[in-house]
């Protein structure tokens, strides 16, 4: 998956992320984080465990209300929207999907619709065309009949993929959305959301993937944002060890040209080749009470 500058995008969709803190039950599980998503972009947020990154795509998606700062779309607190308008502006894809009804597949992705239709009115031939465009780009056609509780993680996974799509809107937030995937189709969901010239903030483990599909990388660490840029620059062997407490070598992809991290298994290993400018970088900036990335 060769990585290529998202084209600009005309129309809505810039996001901002401005000043969130989150604490709960006395613990802080946000600080004062401040992030731009352009629209048209994709920002990935990257962390160890426990490092704020769902908390973050939470407060987006309105599931958790921030203690200070707010969520902007193109200028406007998403908190002001009503929960109709921010469903036709944001759509939201979290990382386990608990299902109880044994609706099929062409019905859950027709869910995608439901910000559009007013009332209790069915989906029309549109929406209908909609979501079969959505189930064919996931290659989920095939599955319109099946119910989704006999599906594979994997299989499900893409039909919530296709139920964001169908949404339509220029918004996309998503929290792991390569959970259960094979690598195939890790990377064709992956390369599908760098295509669609929508903006997406995702959530991602793998930091070699997110180094293909992203425009720029935030890394989060105890809640607070320590590095921010392009994937050339953030992800390197300090921010790899200094962040996530592993050694590794950082070498270019011998296709696209982005970094690329290959993991040392020895835990006290900390050598790291400097040949390559991915390998000497910029330190990421120290946790501080404020951290901002535009």
């Amino acid at each position: 998956m060769s990585r290529r500058p998202s084209p600009p995008r005309t129309g809505p969709g810039s996001l901002a992320l401005d000043g969130l803190s989150v604490t709960v039950d006395g613990a802080r599980l946000l600080r004062q984080l401040t992030l731009d998503v352009p629209a048209g972009q994709t920002v990935g947020l990257v962390g160890p465990n426990g490092s704020g990154k769902s908390t973050a795509l939470r407060c987006v998606n309105r599931a958790l209300r921030p203690t200070a700062g707010s969520v902007l779309l193109d200028g406007t607190d998403l908190a002001e929207l009503t929960p109709r308008q921010r469903a036709r502006t944001v759509a939201a894809m979290s990382q386990e999907h608990v299902v109880d009804l044994d609706f099929s597949v062409e019905e859950t992705v027709a869910l995608g619709r439901s910000p559009h239709l007013p009332g209790n009115r069915a989906p029309g031939e549109e929406d209908r065309a909609i979501c079969r465009e959505a189930m064919a780009r996931l290659g989920i056609e095939h599955l319109a009949h099946r119910g989704v509780l006999g599906l594979s993680g994997g299989e499900r996974q893409r039909v919530m993929a296709a139920r964001a799509l169908a949404q339509r809107t220029p918004v996309l937030i998503l929290d792991e959305p390569t959970n259960h995937l094979d690598i195939r189709h890790q990377i064709a969901l992956l390369a599908l959301l760098r295509d669609t010239r929508l903006t997406v903030l995702v959530v991602l483990h793998d930091l070699n993937l997110a180094a293909a599909v992203c425009d720029r990388i935030a890394v989060l660490h105890d809640g607070v944002l320590v590095a921010c840029g392009p994937p050339v620059e953030v992800l390197t062997a300090r921010t790899a060890r200094t962040v996530f407490g592993v050694a590794a070598t950082v070498v270019p992809h011998p296709l696209s040209g982005v970094p690329q991290l290959l993991y040392s298994l020895e835990p006290d290993d900390h050598t790291t080749p400097r040949s390559h400018p991915c390998a000497d970088p910029v330190p990421p900036q120290q946790p501080s009470s404020s951290s901002r990335c535009s």
